[in-house]
Order: C-alpha cells, then structure tokens, then sequence
C-alpha cells in the first residue's frame, strides 16, 4: 500500500502511462500551436478576398487571444473544481466547434466570433496541460516535460504550417480551419483512452468517490491501490482566485502574470504579423507560411535546448537569459532582410529564444502554486497574461498604420521581453532559485 501517492509519484521513475500521458498534452498544444496560428496563416487571403486593412486586421488577428484570456481564467478554474480529464474533454468541444464554423463566416465580426470561442477553448486548454504536465511527471523530470510540452506549441505550427502552405496553394484559406477541426475532433478519443484523471487533483479536492476513483487511476498507471487518502496539502477557498492573492502569494501571483503578460507582448507582435510583413515585402502568401514554419522549427528547438538546460542552471538565471536574448533577436529581425532564405534564418533565430523564453515561464508558473490552486494560478497567469498577447497584434497594427516603419515597431515590441526579465529578477529567491534535482 502506498501511504501518500503524491509523493511516490514525484520521487519514482515515470511509467509507460505517465509518459502517454505527457505525450498527449504536448500533442493538445500543438493542435493548440496551429489553432491559434490558423488565423496568421489565412489573414493574406482573408485580407485579400474582403478587402480589409492593416488596423482591421489587428482585431481579427487579436480576437482568439482575447478568448483565450478568458477561457484561461474561467476553465483554470473549471479544472480545479471537476477534474484535469472532464476539462480537457469540453476545451477540445469548444475548439473543434470554434475552428470548424470559421468557414461558413461571411463577415468580419462572425470571423471575430467565432475566433473568440476558439480562443476560448485554446486558454483553458494551456491552463489545463499545464497542471496535467505538473502532475503526471515527477520531481526529477518536471522542468523538462513542461518544456516539451510547451515546446508542442511551435511543433504543432510547424507541421500545421506545412500543411497550411499546401493547401493555401490547392485552396483556399477555408481549409486551413477545417483541417485544424478534423485534428482536434480525433484528439478525444486519445484523451479518453490516454490520461485518467489525475492522483494528485483527487488526494487534494477529494470529490465524490474520490479513493475509489484514486486507486483507478493508480492501477491505470501501473501502482498499487491505497486504503485510505491521505490528507490534502492545501485547502481552497470556494473562490481560488480569492486565495491567489493571500497575504503569502499575492506578490508572486503578480509577479509570475507579469512577466507572461509582458513577454507574451513580444511573441504574438513575432508569431502574428510574420506572414503579413512578409506578404509585404513582396513574397507569396505561401511563402509566408513558410517563413512562419522556420520561425517555428527555431521556437522548437529552444524550447528543447531550454529545458535540457533546466538540468543544469536555475530555472530564473535561465529565464533572464532568453528574455534579454529575445528582445535582441527581435530587434535584429526589425531590420529585415532582402532574401527570403535570410528571412526564413532570421525568424528560426528569433523563435528559438522568443519561445524558449515561453518555455521559462510556464516552468515558473508550474512552480508558483500549489497542487489545489495550479490550474486556476495557471489560468489567471496566463488569462491576464494574455491580455498582452491580444494587444500585440492590436498595438504593432496601429503602429503600422501610423506609418512607423518595421525596425521602430520591432524595438517597441521586444522591450516586453526585457521588462519580463526584470520581473523575473523580482521574484522571491526561493522560486525556482536552483536547477531541478
């Protein structure tokens, strides 16, 4: 019998489940990665076929984030309350439902809407894999698994953003949305076959049947059953945002949303106006996608390179690192380049330190709450957080229209990257102050 499975889960080797597990979380955020990228690989044709500006895109471009924020703050909150496995189920209804009615949209603001709801199911989607990542990985290999897990984001837009190239080439930009559809909708029976619900949400909210369905989860993941539950680490409030901001963690609840937010501000101005400028320097809409594709396999690898790291440096030091090296590599792609293979470079070594940058800060997040309040502190993070990555495209379309040139609005959007490192360097020393042991 194991006393506390808890902690047996965070001191043992991983099993074959666990690892499906994290496996199927980073395949929920690439579907993620494309969803949310969809709308910058359709917005040439969008723009082209009705005729609508840079200002106007912005807002078409943003819509899906401000979604997300919500969706992030409200299912966060809905994980914590009904279980990691239930809230991953209604995200992937929501998205599927969002991303499959995109097509029959025949104005702007049905296009807006229908991204809001997408966006809605993709926030709480990240809130939830999250706290999935932090659950089913041990103590060993944690950093790490939200790092791939975070690293299926710019996976999922690499593979979507070949295929998006192909049939921007054989079609239109309908079918950039139907295919994300038709990949979400498949993801449901995964989940249900692939991640039970999670030991250490039952040990700490204790539901209905609670040791019941604890030792099936236990035997799902190869362990023995226990005879009692153990006591839970927290206790939650009926609100858990109210318990975000106790005495003890309101400084660190806005510190770890601040620097989301601020550095959020910086990835989107990269991830939503690539095909765009582009477009604008004279390249094919396929093209386009292509050159968000590199920008992509960049993010990948480091967001790998960033969590093989957490092996050896503090998790804040390295942080800081990508942050500062990400303002200066956006700056950099600001001057822009003549050819489209020193274009496609450029953006791989912009993505690489932008998104290991991401990487750092979901590891923070994953550290900053406790078991009963990570997947509602997860999606107040990045719910408020994400007010930023709706802005960006809102704010660097603005500047454009005010005839601001590329390498101007580049700096004002890789200066959030810079102030998220400073907040970094404001966090409480205890967090995340040593590599991962």
């Amino acid at each position: 019998m194991i006393a506390d499975p808890r902690q047996f889960l965070s001191d043992s080797a991983m099993t074959t489940v666990q690892v499906v597990a994290i496996a199927l979380a980073v395949a929920l955020v690439a579907v993620d990665g494309f969803d949310v990228l969809s709308i910058s690989f359709a917005s040439p044709g969008i723009a082209q076929e009705w005729g609508i500006g840079r200002a106007a895109l912005g807002i078409v471009l943003s819509m899906e984030l401000v979604g997300m924020s919500v969706g992030a703050i409200v299912l966060g909150d809905v994980a914590d309350r009904i279980g990691r496995r239930r809230a991953l189920l209604a995200c992937l209804f929501i998205i599927t439902l969002g991303m499959a009615a995109v097509p029959t949209s025949s104005s702007v603001y049905q296009l807006c809407a229908w991204r809001l709801l997408t966006g809605v199911g993709i926030g709480g989607m990240l809130a939830v894999t999250n706290a999935v990542t932090a659950e089913f990985s041990n103590a060993r290999r944690k950093d790490l698994c939200i790092a791939l897990m975070v690293v299926g984001y710019p996976i999922g837009a690499v593979t979507g953003g070949m295929i998006a190239s192909h049939l921007l080439v054989h079609g239109d930009w309908r079918q950039v949305f139907i295919f994300g559809a038709s990949v979400s909708a498949l993801l449901v029976p995964a989940v249900l076959w692939g991640i039970p619900e999670s030991v250490v949400w039952l040990c700490e909210k204790q539901p209905s049947r609670a040791l019941e369905r604890t030792n099936r989860s236990l035997l799902r993941l190869g362990y023995h059953p226990i005879a009692a539950l153990p006591a839970p680490a927290g206790r939650a409030s009926k609100a858990p945002v109210v318990d975000l901001f106790a005495p003890a963690r309101r400084l660190q609840t806005a510190l770890v949303t601040a620097v989301y937010f601020l550095h959020m501000t910086t990835f989107y101005f990269v991830l939503k106006w690539i095909p765009k400028i582009v477009v604008d320097m004279g390249f094919a809409a396929s093209a386009a996608a292509g050159v968000l594709v590199w920008a992509n396999v960049g993010g990948a690898a480091g967001g790998v390179i960033f969590g093989v790291l957490t092996r050896r440096f503090a998790l804040r030091q390295l942080t800081v690192a990508f942050f500062v090296a990400s303002t200066a590599a956006v700056v950099i792609f600001g001057r822009g380049q003549g050819e489209l293979a020193g274009l496609s470079l450029l953006c791989a070594f912009t993505g690489f330190f932008v998104n290991g940058g991401v990487v750092g800060a979901y590891a923070l997040i994953a550290h900053a709450f406790p078991a009963h309040l990570r997947a509602s502190g997860t999606g107040f993070a990045i719910g408020i957080g994400r007010t930023g990555a709706a802005l960006a495209p809102i704010i660097a379309g603005f500047l454009f229209q005010a005839g601001l040139g590329l390498q101007f609005v580049a700096i004002a959007m890789g200066a959030g990257s810079l102030l998220a490192a400073a907040c970094v360097l404001a966090l409480p020393r205890r967090l995340a102050a040593t590599p991962a042991s």
